[in-house]
């Protein structure tokens, strides 16, 4: 069963993990010449300045005391100016694909450990736990954000590569965005869960047996 000390846990990892992907896109943006974010004190990793009270909080509680079985939400967006990057195209691919990357990187980084924990025999369920949580929620994020719809990255990405003449896609995804966005979720998120799961195995080597929610 869930405990109030598990639900703030994983709120708090949920937290720290978004504001690390918020962070990185504006360090991709200052990297392309962007200052906006630097301008505004947001490339620093306080969540205090980059919590959304409905994404950072409300939608994750509901989402874990309902036992809904899956576990995202999201922070303040750092601001950026695409009109300054010094190059618009690759510039903006960078800054979309910043957050994905950083939350890779973190997931990555905490299956190695756990995968060390495992070779030297560790014993601490504590460490396993808080471990398999970041490894999980971090690639929950980076998948969900590679989803091509606005106003995820994945969006981002597509629309900076995609030719001219298919500009009629990306019109027709920012206008429906939203209603897209809860169709995905509602009705194919199950299929997305595959494939958080299959990474978390090919990460930690170990299959996901659930984390109390």
């Amino acid at each position: 069963m869930t405990s109030g000390v598990d639900i703030i846990f994983y709120i708090a990892v949920l937290i720290m993990s978004v504001v690390i992907h918020e962070v990185s896109h504006g360090y991709a943006a200052l990297y392309w010449g962007d200052q906006t974010a630097r301008l505004a004190g947001r490339l620093t990793l306080n969540p205090l300045k980059h919590l959304d009270p409905v994404g950072s909080v409300l939608i994750p509680l509901i989402l874990v005391i309902t036992k809904a079985g899956i576990i995202f939400g999201w922070a303040r967006p750092v601001p950026y100016n695409p009109n300054n990057l010094r190059n618009q195209k690759w510039g903006t691919l960078s800054v979309a694909a910043a957050g994905i990357l950083a939350n890779l990187l973190v997931a990555v980084v905490f299956s190695v450990l756990l995968r060390a924990a495992y070779a030297f025999n560790f014993e601490s369920p504590a460490f396993y736990s808080i471990a398999t949580i970041i490894v999980l929620l971090n690639i929950v994020l980076a998948v969900f954000n590679l989803v091509p719809i606005p106003p995820l990255d994945g969006s981002k990405i597509l629309f900076s590569l995609l030719p001219p003449r298919f500009r009629n896609i990306q019109y027709f995804l920012e206008r429906y965005s939203l209603f897209i966005l809860l169709f995905f979720i509602f009705f194919l998120w199950k299929y997305l869960s595959a494939v958080i799961f299959y990474l978390f195995g090919l990460f930690t080597g170990t299959q996901f047996t659930g984390i109390g929610f």
